[in-house]
């Protein structure tokens, strides 16, 4: 051990880690789960520390020897090679302090080395170095913003898109395949399976532009409004100059936030952004939900679609198979939803200058966003790439449904086709030839409305 001392005194803190007394004191009074900051968050701090040192160095607050020293510490952090370090648990003070101090310690005690001292020395100084310009409070608001929009737009934006694109894909292959449409879970008229898959892709590419419309509101950035959103102790020009270099390490579009005050005290745009990950969900629920119904059987339910054969359902049932990946996109979905839940929550906890529950709003966001890209991933390349259809089984179904009787109601009237209706399902027999046996209308006309394709593309079937 080493003794390392902040403002409250001395801490013992390990030889070989590079957090120092404030992390420590952390470490033991949050001992409340196993969860951490992952990857992404952890690199924003990284492009906020160095490009924060970067405009210090042109503004002439730091000593072109730290600065750069600073910069590659930081670089060093956003590469992942001190992901260990950051011990905290993610539930902690509410601003986030702790962690932005993990940071600062990290690298200053890393840039200490770089320019020959030792770790705890505080050649580089936590505060006065690494967090020139910052708070806790604007620093953790803008990485939540920073590690969202890298998620967003290099995960999961285009694993929606290529989720949306094998689904239209299928709504192709499918177009021909005609079937029973079904609402209440009940018989309805006819669509094609084409149809269904064609609004499955449309929901997802419906999704991506909801991710979207939230992305300008988490580019603008917190950073300058240091304590309580007046900027004291931030030079005049830092943040803007800082979030220019952020903004050109990243290739991301970020500026300085309109309102400051704004930006501290509510977290509105993660909850927003939150709003449009639980839409998503949704989506995904859905068509992960109607899949299974469609392959369900395979011999004694619906069946119209196969899905891939992964892995053996049952440890006592041989040969059952079941649909494992809608399931964990479904779960996903649920979790997503959850974390909703806590974000709203913790963007409503937004007391006077600054919210407290930046933390576990953090973990939740970046949590749904890291969830949805992964699974819809998985379900793309696992699940709907390889389904298939079973047409003759759509056809047979299909065959079966007396609810095609509607495309005869604008010739005999509901009142008739009710009747006929009825009576074909009471005796199991078709509708054509319940309607021909009643007279409804003669053979060659009840031909032509009873052609199920027509049923399929709009208007009244002549």
């Amino acid at each position: 051990m080493r003794v390392e001392r902040d403002s409250m005194g001395e801490v013992e803190v390990p030889d070989d880690a590079y957090y120092g007394a404030s992390t420590q004191r952390a470490v033991e009074n949050f001992p409340i789960s196993d969860l951490r900051f992952g990857r992404t968050f952890i690199w924003a701090l990284g492009l906020i520390k160095a490009s924060a040192a970067e405009a210090n160095k042109e503004m002439g607050v730091l000593a072109p020897e730290v600065a750069d020293a600073i910069i590659q510490a930081a670089e060093e952090v956003m590469d992942g090679r001190y992901d260990d370090q950051f011990v905290v648990d993610i539930f902690q003070t509410g601003s986030g302090t702790s962690t932005n101090m993990n940071a600062n310690e990290v690298i200053a005690n890393r840039a200490t080395e770089i320019l020959g001292g030792e770790r705890g020395s505080k050649l580089v100084h936590p505060n006065d170095h690494v967090n020139a310009g910052q708070s806790s409070n604007d620093v953790i608001p803008t990485a939540i913003h920073v590690a969202a929009v890298v998620g967003m737009r290099e995960d999961l934006i285009p694993s929606l898109m290529a989720l949306a694109a094998s689904l239209r894909a299928k709504a192709d292959e499918f177009d021909h395949i005609l079937k029973s449409g079904r609402t209440h879970l009940m018989d309805a008229t006819p669509v094609r399976l084409g149809q269904e898959f064609g609004g499955y892709a449309t929901q997802i590419s419906k999704g991506v532009v909801r991710i979207e419309k939230v992305l300008p509101e988490l580019e603008e950035l917190a950073l300058g409004g240091t304590a309580v959103g007046t900027g004291i102790n931030a030079p005049g020009g830092f943040a803007r100059r800082t979030i220019e270099i952020m903004s050109r390490r990243s290739g991301f579009p970020f500026r300085e936030a309109d309102d400051h005050f704004e930006a501290q005290a509510a977290k509105d745009a993660t909850v927003m952004a939150s709003g449009a990950l639980k839409t998503v969900a949704t989506s995904l629920f859905k068509i992960a939900n109607d899949l299974r119904w469609l392959a369900s059987g395979p011999r004694t339910a619906i069946a119209e679609i196969r899905l891939p054969s992964l892995q053996p359902g049952s440890s006592i049932m041989p040969g059952k198979v079941n649909p494992v990946i809608p399931e964990a996109v479904m779960q996903v979905a649920a979790q997503v939803v959850g974390n909703d839940a806590a974000i709203t929550w913790g963007g409503a906890n937004g007391n006077f200058e600054l919210n407290v529950m930046m933390p576990v709003i953090a973990h939740n966001l970046l949590q749904s966003i890291d969830l949805e890209a992964n699974a819809a991933k998985v379900f793309k390349d696992k699940c709907i790439d390889g389904i298939e259809a079973d047409e003759a089984r759509a056809r047979y179904l299909l065959e079966q449904n007396v609810i095609i009787i509607t495309a005869l109601v604008p010739k005999i009237g509901y009142d008739k086709a009710a009747e006929v209706a009825k009576k074909a399902f009471a005796e199991g027999r078709s509708v054509r030839e319940v309607a021909l046996e009643m007279g409804a209308l003669p053979a060659d006309e009840l031909d032509k409305a009873l052609d199920v394709r027509p049923m399929t593309e709009g208007g009244v079937v002549s």
